[in-house]
């Protein structure tokens, strides 16, 4: 027996394997094909519409040193770092260094995430501008869907599970404070109080949002300002929002925290959570927080491109708009 020999059959480099995938499987993926083909006619109508506006199409590294320590959000270890869970930190450098309309496609990764609307790893639309708040980026949302369904050949009006939904502008907005009011009978600082705001959020107010246009739920609580800027008229308030389609959250976004202190204090406050809860306490992300001093007011976009594509090809599963699922490979 030659040195080394493993015992194994031999195979050359590259070559595929002897055994095909099982015809079930095989129909599974040819079954992806017209949801894949309009997925990436609308990537590039998402980069054609950023791309007239002057935007630059930026890459960030997949894997960084620390994540944001988000308590809720839990990144996947690689290599001695963490592979992120959105672009945003690297990406907030990149305004700091003086870029003022960026964006990126990216592929995003967060430990434990599966559902029909979850995956561990995700496509994520990141844009950011410069000069703007929330309010203003809100209008740019209302631009984008528009844009991406005339390039699809689709109008004004969408199909999705039964639904016609009208995305032409303007688009319905409703507070958090009067969406707990209307469709939860309480109050989101009661809510806070009682652990019981995404129980809320979950059961009874998102499948209310969204159902015949797209909208906005914004002005969240202080408590979950994330790296969102409080209102100056009311500092209780977060200037964020998100956007809901068919019952389905699709984007967050907000105005900017640009004070390194106080986000810093937020960091160690989530932190402390993660700790409290038993979970890994990551780094300091002290590279970006040192950014963050010279970053201009800005505000910005994070989008879940599997989930539009869900919307715009009428799919109920995130499974059926992606190639793979984790289960398949």
């Amino acid at each position: 027996m030659p040195p080394h020999h493993t015992g194994l059959p031999h195979t050359r480099a590259g070559a595929p394997p002897e055994e095909t995938p099982p015809e079930d499987e095989q129909k599974t993926l040819r079954k992806r094909k017209d949801a894949l083909r309009l997925r990436a006619r609308m990537l590039q109508a998402i980069r054609m519409f950023f791309m007239e506006r002057d935007y630059l199409e930026v890459e960030t590294p997949q894997r960084i040193p620390a994540p944001a320590p988000e308590p809720h959000i839990d990144a996947v270890a690689s290599g001695g770092g963490y592979l992120h869970t959105s672009p945003e930190l690297c990406m907030k450098r990149l305004l700091a260094a003086g870029y003022t309309r960026i964006f990126q496609i990216s592929r995003c990764f967060r430990h434990g995430e599966r559902g029909d609307r979850h995956l561990p790893e995700f496509a994520l639309l990141e844009g950011y501008r410069t000069g703007i708040g929330y309010r203003e980026l809100m209008a740019e949302c209302e631009a984008l869907l528009p844009f991406v369904s005339e390039c699809l050949g689709m109008g004004d009006t969408i199909r999705y599970q039964g639904m016609d939904i009208s995305i032409a502008p303007p688009w319905e907005r409703i507070s958090v404070h009067a969406a707990f009011l209307r469709y939860g009978g309480i109050t989101p600082g009661e809510a806070l109080a009682g652990d019981s705001f995404e129980d809320v959020m979950d059961r009874k107010i998102e499948p209310r949002l969204g159902i015949r246009k797209p909208a906005f739920l914004y002005d969240y609580p202080a408590p979950l300002a994330s790296l969102a800027r409080l209102r100056p008229d009311d500092p209780s308030i977060a200037e964020r929002f998100e956007i809901y389609m068919g019952g389905m959250e699709l984007a967050n976004g907000f105005s900017e925290l640009t004070d390194a202190g106080e986000q810093a204090r937020r960091f160690e406050r989530d932190l402390a959570m993660r700790k409290a809860a038993g979970k890994e306490v990551y780094p300091m992300p002290t590279p970006f927080l040192r950014a963050l001093r010279h970053m201009p007011d800005a505000a910005g976009i994070a989008l879940g491109i599997d989930r539009l594509a869900m919307i715009f090809s009428g799919r109920k599963r995130i499974d059926d708009v992606v190639t793979f699922t984790p289960e398949e490979l």
